[in-house]
């Protein structure tokens, strides 16, 4: 007897734009989240934000993504959940610990990149360790786009004649 795979289309990768432009990324990591029921199905409809939202430690040195939005599940009753409310991230200690050395010693903060949904259907957070970047520093990277921007308009350019 064969088993049968259960086909599951995963489409579901909410990103956060500003995030890359306001940041420096030093290093990336992915981690897990503590998530109520109506939260993970409203994450599978695609209701979820990540703008304007970072990670925090706690007191007792756990990692809570703040400011994250996910919507109330349509379906849902009264048990449903608050949209904004934290959200415990699960890494390993080690991590833990690293990333909190990182963030009391130089000051970095730590964003969330994507929310994304595994083939096993766990919801996945990639986060980074980044330093905030200035006014200039914004400037240079617009200018560097707009740079290789034009250079690719002009090989496609080249390459159809």
């Amino acid at each position: 007897m064969s088993k049968k795979k259960k086909e599951f289309k995963n489409n579901i990768n909410i990103r956060n734009k500003k995030a890359r432009f306001d940041y420096e990324i030093v290093d990336k990591y992915i981690a897990g989240i503590q998530l109520v029921g109506t939260e993970i199905k409203a994450i599978r409809e695609g209701k979820a934000g990540l703008s304007d939202s970072f990670c925090e430690f706690n007191d007792r040195g756990e990692l809570f993504v703040v400011n994250m939005y996910i919507d109330e599940y349509s379906h849902g009753t009264h048990y449903n959940h608050l949209p904004k409310r934290e959200r415990k991230l699960l890494l390993h200690k080690q991590e833990l610990r690293k990333l909190r050395r990182e963030v009391e010693r130089n000051g970095m903060t730590i964003v969330p990149l994507r929310l994304f949904i595994t083939e096993k259907g766990w919801a996945k957070m990639e986060i980074a360790l980044a330093r905030g970047r200035k006014k200039y520093d914004k400037r240079q990277v617009l200018k560097e786009r707009d740079i290789k921007r034009e250079l690719d308009r002009v090989r496609r350019a080249y390459k159809t004649r």
